[in-house]
């Protein structure tokens, strides 16, 4: 099965779990990649191909540590992996793992994974369509990690590739060639992990029929989930809620970010009695309401990522939204949580 892939994923729930554990804050990292802070909340968030490069490369900057993506390993097994990982723990084999994987990055992912088999060596390449840029180093390593302890946990025996290939320079990093059991090649001209041919043969153990078709279909409808949103309103506000950082965003953006011409984009719009302008002002009016709910966030950091062009611009908005001032909102907020919490 395969389908369009469009400039939209999901950032796993269990990945901002793993990112917690390993004692990196969700929020600290979504606001130095000048994202919403909350948005690590909101499970049906979904983020454009250089949104997710900036989630990845500020977690590198706060890190400083060139092994983090194994300590997001670390963190991912302490606090629970993907449900595609487990389910595809229950395969017959190696290759059964991997193209399990393979078909549902196909159904609901930004990133692409394909696959060469030549001379005893298969191959599998790590892609980004619409990436303007090198994929952060902590992105690719744990794509591959992920599918190498696929390989080690389905079949209970250390497997090693024959060679992991690097974008990057480097440096060279001896925990990581630890890990893998193989030669790192970097300023390779792509992101690849060459495993020998036999090891895609081994079985697994644990394999059941029975729970795979189980559980697939629900997994195909949640990855399926993201492309068929309820209201095509309630779809644009998501896009504007990511891109408002950016500047004030066109509709032509938008359209292009949810795959359709403006013309489409424009007569859906009408058809459900709203207009663009209102959408607009709906999604700051909620993000604002989202960012506020963070006493950590500051005002001025708010008017900025709601794309204002100053303060006053924003508290002129605020009071037209909630007849309050963003200061005033931000105390009732907080006095109206304290009294939620005395009733429980």
């Amino acid at each position: 099965m395969t389908s369009q892939v469009l400039d939209r994923g999901r950032f796993p729930p269990t990945l901002w779990r793993a990112m917690q554990s390993a004692g990196l804050k969700p929020s600290k990292v979504l606001r130095a990649a000048r994202l919403p802070s909350t948005l690590h909340l909101d499970a049906s968030a979904i983020f454009s191909t250089t949104q997710l490069f900036a989630i990845w490369k500020a977690l590198e900057a706060i890190a400083d540590d060139p092994g983090v993506a194994l300590r997001l390993l670390d963190g991912a097994d302490r606090c629970g992996h993907q449900p595609a990982f487990i389910s595809a723990l229950y395969a017959s084999d190696f290759r059964d793992a991997i193209q399990r994987i393979e078909r549902f990055k196909r159904m609901g992912a930004c990133e692409v994974f394909t696959t060469e088999e030549a001379n005893g060596r298969w191959t599998i390449i790590k892609e980004w369509p619409f990436a303007m840029e090198t994929e952060p180093a902590v992105s690719v390593d744990l794509s591959f990690m992920f599918l190498l302890e696929l390989g080690r946990r389905g079949t209970g025996r250390r497997i090693c590739p024959a060679r992991v290939e690097y974008q990057r320079a480097g440096p060279r990093n001896r925990e990581l060639e630890d890990y893998y059991g193989a030669p790192l090649v970097f300023a390779a001209p792509r992101n690849a992990m060459i495993f020998h041919v036999e090891d895609l043969a081994a079985p697994f153990p644990g394999h059941s029929p029975e729970f795979l078709d189980l559980v697939t279909p629900g997994l195909a409808a949640a990855f399926a989930e993201m492309h068929e949103d309820h209201t095509i309103a309630d779809r644009v506000k998501s896009v504007l809620k990511r891109a408002l950082a950016s500047g004030r965003p066109e509709v032509a953006h938008v359209a292009r970010d949810l795959g359709m011409s403006e013309r489409t984009l424009q007569r859906r719009i009408t058809d459900e009695a709203t207009t663009f302008r209102a959408l607009l002002s709906d999604a700051r009016r909620e993000l604002s309401q989202q960012l506020l709910a963070d006493p950590a966030i500051h005002i001025d950091e708010v008017t900025y990522l709601l794309g204002y062009q100053d303060t006053t611009s924003f508290y002129r908005a605020f009071k037209d939204w909630a007849g309050v001032s963003p200061g005033e909102w931000r105390s009732g907020f907080g006095a109206e949580s304290k009294t939620a919490e005395g009733l429980h």
